[in-house]
């Protein structure tokens, strides 16, 4: 199979006087057997990667490595690379066996080999019924089995998927999250994913490379990217609902150190809110790293899940008012509005929430799970 690497990858589209920075001195290392997933917003050079890393692309600048061979000059057909596009791209005129066998064919493969592969990918995938239908007649689950057989057929080094799983509704595309899953463990290759979707990029990569403008944000395994994350933007990708930002400054205050909330941060909510800034108390586990910002703007992060209503007004807590409760199954949404922000704790649909008027409640938040972040660079303190 393929180890590969990508040092300091780039592409540019456009003229010289207009340029259009695709990929941006991009550099990762894929590692050989490695399920790795390149995410992030559209636009963001994902495709355009995997395009470069297919030889559909050719570099501006920077180099390709496949078990420290340099293929940036080879031609497709040479890398010994197969793709599914996120289109399928099936000929509609053809069966099922027909697709599966077009490149073997086309790389003259003997009828046996081609029987024989065919039978095989059509086991693992689950096609042996249906070899014998043209794409019409074949469910999207069917189809996009079809274009993944038609890639491993190909027996390649590296396999590359371009958001192959966009074009399907939920159920379907969770079921065949799972298919993916299981034909990387039996295929045992080297895949690269693409997705905007951060439940497949979650759910599928062994690590996920987090792409920006072009640019690498952070390349870590899911729990790092969802816990640790390297800036704001990070941060704000991964969770449903997202992650909670404050914006604020730390204050000393009776030889301690506190997050103050900001009195003019932008708040997006219809209801006029008279609540006085939260003060929130740093732990002095945090307090000796966060020591050198204190008289400087940041912005706190915090999840959903690591908030949760006040017991009782003694605890303490954050005040807020309660403007609405979403229940979209087995969890509750709360939205919640402070003097200057609004923000969404989860909790467990079983617990009982008033979902009528507006009313005042006490939150704790879990201080030990908050993340702060630089405003201006967004890059994580700590």
């Amino acid at each position: 199979m393929a180890r590969v690497v990508l040092e300091r990858l780039t592409k540019i589209f456009g003229t010289t006087r207009l340029p259009v920075p695709a990929v941006r001195d991009l550099s990762v290392a894929i590692e050989d057997k490695e399920l790795l997933v390149l995410a992030g917003p559209s636009g963001c050079g994902k495709t355009t990667t995997l395009r470069l890393i297919a030889g559909l692309e050719e570099p501006t600048s920077g180099t390709i490595s496949f078990d420290g061979k340099v293929v940036s000059d080879l031609l497709a057909k040479d890398r010994e690379v197969a793709m599914v596009f996120q289109n399928l791209a099936l000929y509609p005129h053809m069966t099922a066996y027909e697709n599966l066998a077009f490149g073997l064919k086309a790389r003259k493969h003997s009828k046996t080999e081609i029987s024989r592969r065919i039978e095989e990918a059509a086991a693992i995938l689950d096609l042996t019924e249906t070899l014998d239908r043209k794409p019409a007649e074949l469910s999207g689950g069917q189809r996009q089995r079809v274009a993944l057989g038609r890639a491993i057929v190909l027996q390649p080094k590296l396999l590359l998927l371009d958001e192959p799983l966009s074009n399907l509704d939920p159920p379907l595309r969770a079921r065949m999250r799972l298919e993916i899953f299981r034909l990387h463990a039996k295929f045992e290759g080297t895949m690269i994913y693409v997705t905007h979707d951060q439940i497949d990029a979650m759910t599928l990569g062994h690590r996920i490379a987090l792409l920006k403008n072009g640019e690498l944000q952070q390349l870590a395994e899911p729990p790092v990217l969802y816990r640790r994350p390297a800036n704001l933007f990070v941060a704000g990708f991964f969770g449903s609902p997202s992650i909670n930002a404050f914006q604020g400054k730390l204050i000393r205050k009776n030889d301690g150190i506190f997050f103050e909330e900001d009195r003019v941060a932008q708040r997006n909510s219809p209801t006029e809110v008279r609540l006085a800034p939260f003060v929130l108390p740093i732990p002095a586990t945090m307090a000796s790293l966060l020591l050198p910002f204190v008289g400087k703007p940041l912005v706190m992060g915090i999840r959903p899940e690591d908030i949760v209503l006040s017991s009782s007004p003694a605890n303490g807590g954050v005040k807020a008012i309660l403007e609405r409760v979403e229940m979209p199954g087995s969890e509750s949404h709360l939205h919640l509005t402070t003097a200057a922000h609004t923000f969404i704790m989860r909790c467990s649909s079983a617990e009982n929430h008033a979902a009528g008027g507006q009313r005042e409640v006490r939150v704790q938040f879990n201080v030990q799970s908050t993340r702060f972040f630089d405003p201006v660079s967004g890059k994580t303190i700590g």
